[in-house]
């Protein structure tokens, strides 16, 4: 699951909408929509994430962060790191291989870590 797909299914429970009557209010297939909701589908296209914002009537904070999260949840990342160096290589080669074992606990310290040394870096 994305965390776009997270936060979308989080709406939908909380307004209690079912997955049939969400996707017929965006013009989308069911099976669409819960693809994206289970990481299964690429992110969500711009004017699709208008649409669900609408469809839910959310504003300002909540509306940035579901746009912010729709931009954070590709489930298909390349990372070409030619002409970097030799140690960003490495760090997308481990990230790449452990991944899928990382606890949530682990993964929440990379994302503050790597988010804090890229603003350092700014």
């Amino acid at each position: 699951m994305t965390p776009f797909g997270a936060k979308l299914r989080q709406l939908r429970k909380e307004r209690n909408i079912t997955l049939k009557a969400m996707a017929a209010g965006l013009d989308v297939s069911s099976a669409y929509l819960s693809a994206l909701e289970h990481g299964k589908r690429g992110k969500p296209t711009w004017f699709l994430v208008q649409r669900i914002i609408a469809f839910f009537n959310i504003i300002w904070d909540e509306a940035e962060e579901l746009q912010r999260l729709a931009e954070v949840s590709d489930p298909n990342i390349t990372i070409n790191t030619a002409g970097l160096d030799p140690k960003a290589t490495e760090l997308a080669n481990l990230l790449a291989d452990r991944i899928d074992r990382l606890s949530p606990e682990s993964l929440e310290t990379l994302i503050f870590q790597l988010r804090s040394a890229s603003s350092r870096d700014s």
